[in-house]
């Protein structure tokens, strides 16, 4: 039987995925559309937006799709990209934050994204208490 919190973190990583999607496609209407980006926007912060796009696109929401997928079927590479993405919330944030501070302006991204700091720092946590489900040992015991 499925952990209770394991089933949190799949629903709650496939809610991210799908926000994540939604989110770029409205950045990507909003500020790569055909007219000129919004006021403020230079070359380098667009480059920055389109990275972030990108990376989010090709790797953040591939491993959230899987790890929904991995964590539900409790298998250990389910468990595995979940790790990864708690952490690349982790790392992702703490670079926005960064951004957002020196800029002294705070993005809509990281209002919108913020609440999956804490809850990726719990299921870091929760993951690994229950590592055993998903067939993961620990070797110090043999």
């Amino acid at each position: 039987m499925r952990p209770k919190s394991v089933t949190v973190i799949a629903i709650v990583n496939s809610f991210g995925a799908l926000l994540t999607v939604v989110f770029w496609g409205m950045v990507l209407v909003r500020i790569f559309a055909p007219e000129s980006p919004p006021p403020g926007l230079d070359r380098a912060s667009l480059s920055t937006t389109f990275g972030f796009m990108v990376s989010d696109l090709a790797w953040a929401t591939a491993l959230l799709a899987v790890s929904a997928i991995g964590l539900v079927m409790l298998r250990a590479w389910g468990w595995l990209a979940a790790q990864m993405v708690n952490i690349l919330w982790l790392y992702s944030m703490t670079v926005i934050w960064c951004r957002d501070l020196y800029s002294s302006s705070i993005s809509p991204g990281a209002v919108i994204f913020m609440p999956f700091v804490p809850f990726s720092a719990w299921a870091v946590i929760a993951l690994w208490k229950q590592r055993q489900v998903f067939g993961i040992r620990d070797r110090r015991g043999e």
